[in-house]
């Protein structure tokens, strides 16, 4: 692939989503949920962290080429 990040950067990406996931969990197992803050909180964070993992775990296991 010509354009877009190479595989180096895309495990980093993969990575740093899970990472980012997993303190979620345990700041939420840790503290808890308290009020209307920590739903959207809860939301962005997911959508942010959640979708970063899954387009970068898809472009890493769909590609071909061997970077």
């Amino acid at each position: 692939m010509k354009y877009g990040p190479d595989r180096k950067e895309l495990w980093f990406r993969f990575l740093f989503s899970l990472a980012g996931l997993a303190l979620m969990v345990f700041a939420i197992a840790y503290r808890g949920i308290g009020g209307m803050a920590w739903i959207e909180v809860l939301g962005l964070a997911s959508v942010f962290f959640g979708g970063s993992a899954i387009w970068s775990g898809r472009k890493l296991f769909r590609r071909q080429d061997p970077e």
